[in-house]
């Protein structure tokens, strides 16, 4: 048998370079055109390595982050994943420092160089909602103007663009309709001065739309315009129709920026999505719904009556993220359309064609024992019942027991077992966290009840990587044990 041919000289160093590429370009043969967030607010986050490797799978090679924690980027390093980084809003005030911009450009940016493809930076997220009371009025644009400056100065500001992410809330429309949207009037000269500032500067104006949110927040919303196979039509001026609410909000935005002198300013749609549970509207059925015609929408790069053509959208969010505030509503913490543990909810087609098959999901995950925590019903003191649910609920997450959500149907004693059970499994499962005044206790009978889940929590990577540093010290040390012996 003939030997294997070898490889001329210098090829096997170069080999693991060419097999990225060919991987690489597998990838972008697969891609689609929508983003998605990667948001950070979960108890037990998943190995970001793994979810690199899921989103390439799913053809999914645009990710917009809400900070630049050196663990989740550092994965996406040399993935050909597209980033726009995040700066949260409580480091705003720091970066009306330029010296401090300067350092968090050369720590976030630069010092990557062209291992990562980044493309935005994401200067503070939603930094004018009504919501903050004004809090970083006075920090956002001055930060804005730093970090791009900086980018300039480090020489990537012609590819790498700073914006602003802002919610809808940002604009209005005294009679709802579209052609008389303009910014609002308290951050009016604000808003202008700021869009002028990214057309000037070739970057964007991000804007997060959320249709499901214009039901939340009112009843007398008609139902079927939240979504865009809905049908219902409004008419606007010059014979302008619209069938759904998010081509009407995003030609709103576009009426206001032609009043505020930059009718032509690029817009990217940040955020975007459908919650499963959490609200009465909220579930599997309308999400799936929603993102069927969101995406059919995109794939025929129809765009809206104001703008046509493609659109650059970011679906919001990856996964469900259990730590999040729920003062807006229960829904926040079930925005992914991927569960906790990194499966698929749904079948979808990212592509648009409605091919829906499932996506995959993400690899390698681990979970921890199978073991329950219930309502010991043979409890003797049950005075402490109410205080200890509470706690449960307030430090767990009880989101889904809400009306209309996928645990509603529980009887008194499932509800109990489960806000004590969400609970012990975000707390890792320690015994002491399934005590309560002597009111629970732990089962391996599966606990999920009349078609609510009772969830098994996940290895946290964060946990899975700290146990693992003692390991890879010990293994460097008994390599280099036999060098220091010969030295000593």
């Amino acid at each position: 048998m003939a030997p294997p041919p070898r490889l001329p000289a210098g090829a096997a160093a170069l080999l693991p370079l060419l097999l990225l590429a060919v991987a690489s370009r597998a990838a972008e043969a697969n891609a689609v055109d929508v983003g998605v967030n990667w948001g950070s607010q979960l108890s037990h986050p998943l190995l970001p390595k793994s979810v690199v490797q899921m989103l390439k799978e799913n053809g999914i090679l645009k990710v917009k982050l809400f900070d630049a924690d050196p663990w989740p980027v550092g994965a996406l390093v040399d993935s050909g994943i597209e980033v726009m980084l995040g700066i949260p809003n409580d480091m705003l005030e720091t970066m009306n420092s330029y010296g401090n911009a300067q350092d968090w450009v050369k720590e976030n940016v630069t010092s990557y160089g062209e291992k990562l493809k980044i493309k935005y930076v994401a200067v503070g997220n939603e930094p004018f909602l009504k919501a903050y009371n004004g809090s970083f009025m006075k920090t956002t644009f001055p930060a804005l103007k730093n970090i791009q400056k900086a980018l300039n100065e480090a020489g990537v500001g012609s590819k790498v663009k700073a914006t602003v992410p802002l919610n809808a809330d940002v604009y209005v429309s005294p009679d709802n309709k579209p052609s008389s949207g303009a910014f609002r009037p308290d951050i009016q000269g604000l808003m202008t001065d700021m869009v002028k500032f990214l057309h000037e500067n070739g970057a964007p104006f991000v804007v997060n739309i959320y249709p499901f949110l214009s039901l939340y927040q009112s009843d007398d919303f008609p139902f079927e315009f939240a979504f865009v196979d809905g049908g219902k039509t409004i008419q606007d001026k010059g014979g302008i129709s619209y069938s759904n609410v998010f081509d009407a909000n995003y030609d709103t935005l576009v009426n206001a920026l032609k009043k505020a002198g930059v009718p032509n300013l690029k817009v990217v749609v940040g955020e975007v999505g459908w919650p499963t549970d959490g609200d009465k509207n909220a579930n599997l059925k309308l999400a799936r719904r929603y993102y069927d015609g969101l995406l059919k929408k995109l794939a025929k790069k129809e765009g809206t009556p104001l703008r046509p053509g493609k659109m650059d959208v970011y679906m919001f969010g990856l996964f469900d993220e259990d730590m999040k505030s729920i003062l807006p509503g229960n829904f926040e913490r079930h925005w992914g359309i991927f569960t906790y543990d990194g499966k698929p909810k749904f079948p979808m087609d990212l592509s648009g064609h409605g091919d829906d098959k499932p996506l995959a999901g993400v690899p390698g995950v681990e979970y921890l024992p199978k073991q329950w925590c219930v309502f010991d019903e043979e409890a003797q003191d049950k005075s402490k019942l109410p205080g200890n649910i509470q706690y449960a609920c307030a430090s767990g997450d009880c989101t889904a027991l809400g009306y209309g959500c996928s645990c509603n149907g529980l009887d008194e004693k499932s509800n109990i077992s489960y806000a004590f059970n969400m609970y012990f499994q975000m707390q890792d499962q320690d015994v002491r966290a399934c005590d309560f005044d002597g009111l629970a206790k732990i089962t391996t009978k599966n606990a999920s009840a009349r078609g609510c889940a009772f969830p098994i929590q996940i290895v946290s990577a964060a946990r899975r990587a700290r146990a693992a540093a003692p390991a890879f010290v010990g293994l460097v040390a008994a390599a280099l044990l036999p060098l220091l012996m010969v030295l000593v």
